[in-house]
């Protein structure tokens, strides 16, 4: 019954030798650990101390590898340079001599061409000179002629057509006689008439309004349409407004504005009136023209009145009358002078028609021989045109290359037979 106790106890040893066998054994594990740590600490150390010999060991290595390749790419590239400077010199002396070749090659050619084409530009030249002058001296002789003849018999029959006005006398003398302002309008007038017209074309003083008596400065003449002949007036009347126009100056050279537009207005209201009574005094279709003429003796009354903006319109609207300065008459009455010379032709110019229609024939023909003779004109002048365009280029392309000796280029361009022949004498 007391061996229990016993029991206790050996379990009890055998617990506390457990106890210092587990302390034991972790003191040893520790230890152990301390020491495996510790050399491989130093195992780690030893290892990245020899990685960063073998890297130091490496980058060396190829730092002589590269300076060696690199001295060797240099002495490649020095060869090569070599190589290929002598290449270029021998390539830039061979083509030297071939353009050298060439140059005095196209040089003998161009100098054969030009040679051939300037003999040939000569012979056709003086072929269609030639031509021309024996055809243009046959037919125009012929043709001009018969014209010649034919307009000499119609001159004589128009010597009533030959005689011109006289031109205009000294004005000076003129206007020593004038009394009144309304002559110096009248004497210029008739100056001007006499100047284009001859007497049978106008007249003076004409009662163009039948049976008004009433009678305008001048009227000229057109022919009439009537069986009978009778003639259709055209009215002219001289005007010359000298104290409007004159207070019209006075107030420009004052430089007065509000004096000028009143007198401007008062010259255009004289204007007005004095086409007002043309119309009423002179029109009188059939018996005169639609419209009359107003005639202002001085160019700068003329242009003062043509400066009043709508007058010249309204005058031509409402009284179908013109206005006309010295210069501006001068040239109505020119072109009615080549109108009346125009139709005093037509009447008496049949003959001349008939020779005309016959010289129209004969021209056309000629026309046809002239048109082939200058269609091979201008092919021939285009071919030397091109011809010497070509030639001027190559020239210009060639001025770098130099010339060869005469005997080498003899040589490598021998001469053709007419050269051989040429060069025979």
């Amino acid at each position: 019954m007391r061996k229990p106790p016993a029991n206790d106890a050996a379990r009890m040893e055998l617990l506390a030798a457990n106890e210092r066998m587990e302390r034991e054994l972790r003191r040893e594990i520790s230890e152990s650990s301390r020491g495996a740590r510790t050399e491989l600490t130093h195992n780690l150390a030893t290892f990245q101390d020899a990685i960063i010999k073998q890297g130091a060991e490496a980058t060396r290595t190829q730092n002589t590898q590269i300076d060696a390749f690199g001295q060797q790419l240099a002495l490649l590239q020095k060869t090569l340079s070599d190589t290929l400077s002598m290449q270029l010199q021998s390539l830039g002396e061979s083509n030297a001599k071939r353009m050298a070749e060439v140059r005095a090659t196209l040089d003998a050619q161009l100098q054969q061409l030009q040679q051939t084409n300037t003999a040939k530009l000569d012979e056709m030249r003086k072929t269609v000179d030639e031509k021309l002058q024996t055809t243009l001296e046959t037919r125009l002789g012929e043709s001009f002629k018969q014209v010649a003849d034919r307009l000499e018999q119609v001159h004589k029959g128009l010597g009533e057509m030959q005689a011109l006005a006289q031109g205009v006398g000294d004005l000076q003398r003129v206007l020593t006689n004038v009394k009144t302002r309304g002559m110096f309008g009248e004497v210029q007038l008739e100056a001007l008439l006499e100047q284009v017209l001859i007497a049978e074309q106008y007249a003076k003083q004409v009662e163009t309004k039948p049976r008004s008596n009433q009678r305008v400065d001048f009227a000229i003449k057109f022919p009439g349409r009537s069986a009978d002949g009778t003639p259709v007036w055209l009215p002219i009347d001289a005007k010359f407004p000298r104290e409007d126009y004159e207070r019209l100056l006075d107030a420009q050279d004052r430089a007065d504005p509000a004096a000028a537009d009143i007198a401007a207005r008062a010259l255009e209201s004289r204007i007005r009136t004095e086409a007002k009574s043309i119309a009423e005094s002179y029109l009188s279709p059939p018996n005169t023209t639609d419209f009359a003429i107003l005639f202002l003796p001085i160019e700068s009354l003329y242009a003062e009145v043509l400066r009043r903006p709508g007058l010249m319109d309204s005058l031509q609207r409402d009284y179908r009358v013109t206005l006309a300065g010295p210069t501006t008459l001068l040239a109505m009455l020119n072109s009615l002078h080549m109108g009346f010379r125009t139709l005093a032709l037509e009447k008496q110019a049949s003959e001349v028609w008939k020779v005309l229609g016959a010289v129209k024939t004969e021209f056309e023909r000629y026309g046809t021989w002239v048109e082939k003779i200058r269609e091979q004109v201008r092919k021939a002048s285009e071919t030397i045109d091109t011809a010497t365009t070509r030639t001027n280029q190559m020239r210009r392309a060639l001025k770098v290359v130099e010339a060869l000796p005469e005997e080498q280029a003899q040589a490598l361009l021998p001469p053709t037979a007419d050269e051989g022949d040429e060069a025979a004498p």
